[in-house]
């Protein structure tokens, strides 16, 4: 909408600026000039919707003057502009302009001619970009430079008329081709009109060029007469469209001679040529061919090179002879894309022949593309969303079509991608989520690779640094930890320390260690361990006694430092080791102090009959549990053996008539721990195969003399105790008796109330002289001195033999359908 009115708005710039109307700019717009204003305003709102700002001004602006006020037009606060170091990065010819974060407007800076800024390009403008920061905004900004009347047509070498040579036979019609003037304003001002003096042998015929440009022939209309004017003086005048209007002149001086009345003439009107920039000087580029219908002198003819257009006469040469056109100077696609030369033709009688040649320009990529750093965010935070902007690059190639497109990538697989914005302008996108634990730093490499032939490319390289956010909680190296500690342990022993590792940095990776809230066994497990919040070493907290506890299971929770915390638990189970500190406890055959137990064999027993085994268990564990059992001493000891692994006391031979009936073994138990412990048991064997043969004999079964010594002490030891209790019992009753009844006789002679006292209440003594209370006593003895007393679940021997030895010719024989041995699995009961 905006550029529909442009021309609008040209005008109006055109009219404020100019000198002329002044006066005349009041009195038009002293009733529309408000409104007018409000509408050019509106269009350049209007043109403001896609983030680009087009202004028109005149050239030749006075430095400060305002261009436009920026802010105001793309919407910004005056506030935005300095928060956001609101500047001009680049474009195009950007001194010419200032942009004034205070006021929000944006002056001229220095002096803008629009002819040493476009030349004959029109129309004539120029681009920057104005970026912000905190958010990054980038907006394109385009000037249009507004021509005005400042030069007048000019021709070469003005200071020198033109010199024209005419033959007297010139034929009336025939033209002559002037010198054009040239007019560095553009549009209405440009070159308009030429005028030529008043005569009566010539008039101008004027031309026009496919891009706008005039030229002009003079054009004999009377035939010349050398006798009566041998030479001719005229003016030429250029005159322009401008206001005011601007005129250059040049006077044209003419040669009458005499008889040559054929011109040379070109084989081509235009010839069409190119070249490729950067060619070497010498290069043939075409020639041009004219012919003349003359002889002799004045049929020859000379080359040379009248008007150039951009700049030509210095870049070709032509050989005036040949009519070759060669290159003389730099070509530069980037400076001048095409040339017009006109080639004249001259003979010696002073016709010319004229002929225009196109030069073409083809680009040549000789220009890499140059990469400009607008802004660069560096460290990035590791939680930045992808599809955040990194990096605003400006890349821009000199070059022209394939040659100057560009196109951007980034060397390796990276994270990144990069996206096009506005023209020439490149953004560095992050195209995945960034992971600081993985990589803390990426060396971003920026290829630009213009499409030329070879291409040429430029690289820049950014480090960019991720900052740690608190993503990862701290990481056991084990999923469950078991750790060993021997029983018996010294309280305050390190036990092992857990190791947790987090990936992220600084105060988000400082762990500490807590033990979490757990019961164990009834108890609060920080009665049993304690952990070190710093290293994470575990110890223990009191001795530990494996037949109490095996295992102790609690939880261990590891905590970063970062904000929120984050953590993670890991369980640890604290296994007990057994230490051989319990000796072995011998279940069968039970050892009592009153009785003979005896196992009986019949003498018809064959080898490997079982006698008994002996059961014994050890509380420790493992192989300080292992038992084995060895025969210590026995009667006969080529009689029975004993089973190392399992106790089974069986023959190793026939029994015989003269064996003994009697029979004493002593098996040892002993476990297989470091060091040793060992418990020993007694088994009696009665080889019979009748009771009262072993009646007789187990009569008088000797008993271990070391028990019966013991016995006797006890027992001596308890009658000595029991007589002293009960003397002096009787003591003090007898006391309190007589004392009792002399205070009866001394309360009845002192005639006092009285009033009667029951004692307690005592048993007469037995006949036995002891108390009539029971008193339980249980002896309890260690395996190795027969002092334990076993209590079983039930009895169970294939033939026990129990005989009292205070009771003669009593016997009791008791049979079980199973034994001990048939079922390894019957509980046992123990009572110490």
């Amino acid at each position: 909408m905006f550029f529909g009115y442009k021309h609008i708005f040209e005008f109006f710039v055109f009219m404020m600026a100019s000198e002329r109307y002044k006066c005349a700019r009041w009195r038009v717009f002293d009733g529309l000039g408000r409104k007018i204003q409000t509408l050019i305003f509106l269009l350049l709102v209007a043109n403001m919707v896609d983030g680009q700002i087009r202004y028109s001004i005149p050239e030749e602006m006075k430095k400060g003057s305002v261009i436009g006020n920026v802010a105001q037009d793309l919407g910004l606060d005056l506030r935005r502009l300095r928060s956001g170091r609101a500047r001009i990065v680049s474009g195009d010819n950007i001194q010419y302009t200032e942009l004034k974060t205070d006021k929000g407007t944006l002056v001229v800076n220095e002096r803008i001619d629009r002819e040493q800024l476009c030349g004959e390009t029109t129309p004539c403008s120029f681009s920057f970009e104005v970026i912000l920061e905190n958010p990054i905004e980038l907006h394109r900004i385009t000037v249009e430079v507004l021509d005005i009347n400042d030069h007048a047509p000019i021709f070469p070498n003005i200071d020198k008329p033109i010199h024209l040579e005419m033959s007297e036979s010139a034929v009336t019609g025939t033209q002559f081709p002037l010198q054009s003037a040239e007019d560095l304003d553009v549009g209405q001002n440009a070159l308009k009109d030429y005028i030529l003096s008043p005569n009566d042998n010539f008039i101008l015929k004027q031309h026009a060029n496919p891009d706008g440009s005039r030229y002009v022939e003079l054009v004999l209309q009377k035939p010349l007469d050398r006798e009566r004017h041998p030479q001719l003086s005229l003016k030429l005048i250029a005159v322009d469209g401008g206001t005011p209007q601007r005129s250059g002149t040049v006077n044209i001086d003419i040669n009458v001679l005499d008889v040559n009345d054929n011109a040379p003439v070109f084989n081509q009107s235009v010839y069409k040529a190119y070249v490729t920039e950067n060619t070497i000087r010498g290069t043939k580029v075409i020639t041009v061919n004219a012919t003349d219908a003359d002889t002799g002198s004045n049929g020859l003819i000379s080359y040379s090179l009248s008007k150039t257009k951009g700049g030509g006469a210095d870049i070709f040469s032509i050989d005036e002879k040949t009519g070759i056109i060669s290159v003389n100077g730099l070509i530069d696609y980037e400076k001048e894309k095409k040339y017009e030369v006109r080639v004249e033709a001259r003979d010696q009688g002073g016709f010319t022949g004229t002929s225009k040649v196109i030069i073409d320009v083809f680009d040549v990529n000789d220009n890499a593309p140059v990469i400009n750093i607008m802004s660069f965010s560096s460290p990035l935070s590791e939680d930045a969303p992808p599809g955040t902007t990194v990096a605003v690059l400006n890349i821009k190639d000199a070059d022209s079509d394939k040659n100057g497109q560009i196109k951007c990538s980034i060397d390796g697989k990276l994270p990144f991608r990069i996206e096009s914005s506005l023209t020439n302008y490149y953004n560095l996108i992050s195209d995945q989520h960034f992971d600081r634990e993985s990589v803390s730093e990426y060396n971003i490499t920026i290829t630009a690779t213009d499409l030329g032939s070879p291409p040429l490319s430029t690289s820049t390289k950014l480090h960019l640094k991720i900052s740690d956010v608190n993503d990862n909680a701290p990481l056991f190296d084990r999923t469950i930890y078991s750790a060993y500690v021997t029983e018996n342990n010294s309280p305050g022993v390190s036990i092992f320390a857990v190791r947790a590792r987090d990936l992220d940095w600084g105060q988000n990776a400082r762990t500490s260690y807590l033990l979490e809230d757990t019961q164990v066994s009834g108890s609060p497990v920080s009665s049993f361990v304690t952990l070190n919040s710093e290293t994470g070493v575990l110890s223990a907290v009191r001795s530990f006694d494996f037949e109490q506890i095996k295992q102790i299971q609690f939880v261990v929770k590891a905590q970063d430092g970062g904000s929120p915390p984050l953590s993670s638990n890991v369980t640890v189970k604290l296994i007990i080791q057994d230490q051989n500190d319990n000796p072995p406890q011998v279940l069968y055959p039970v050892q009592t102090g009153g009785s003979v137990v005896a196992e009986m064999v019949p003498r018809a027993a064959d080898v490997g009959y079982l006698v008994t085994k002996v059961v014994a268990v050890d509380v420790d564990s493992g192989q300080n549990a292992w038992l084995s059992y060895k025969l210590q001493k026995a009667t006969d000891r080529a009689l029975f053996e004993v089973g190392l692994q399992n106790g089974e006391i069986r023959t190793i031979r026939q029994v015989s008539d003269k064996d003994a009936v009697k029979q004493r073994l002593t098996v040892i138990v002993e476990d297989n721990g470091q060091p040793s412990r060992s418990a020993t048991v007694i088994v009696n064997v009665a080889v019979a195969d009748s009771f009262p043969e072993v009646l007789s004999e187990f009569t008088d079964f000797p008993h271990d003399k070391e028990y019966n010594d013991n016995l006797t002490f006890y027992l001596v030891l308890a009658l000595a105790v029991v007589s002293f209790l009960f003397i002096t019992c009787l003591v003090v009753i007898i006391s309190v008796k007589i004392y009792r009844w002399r205070q009866s006789r001394i309360l009845y002679h002192s005639n006092l109330p009285v009033i009667p006292y029951y004692p307690p209440r005592y048993s007469d003594t037995l006949g036995t002289g002891t108390l009539p209370h029971v008193y339980n006593y249980e002896v309890c003895r260690t395996t190795d001195s027969r002092k334990s007393d076993c209590k079983f679940g039930r009895a169970g021997s294939q033939n026990v033999l129990i005989m009292d030895p205070s009771s003669t010719g009593t016997m009791q024989r008791i049979q079980s359908e199973k034994s001990i041995l048939d079922e390894p699995d019957s509980p046992l009961e123990v009572s110490s």
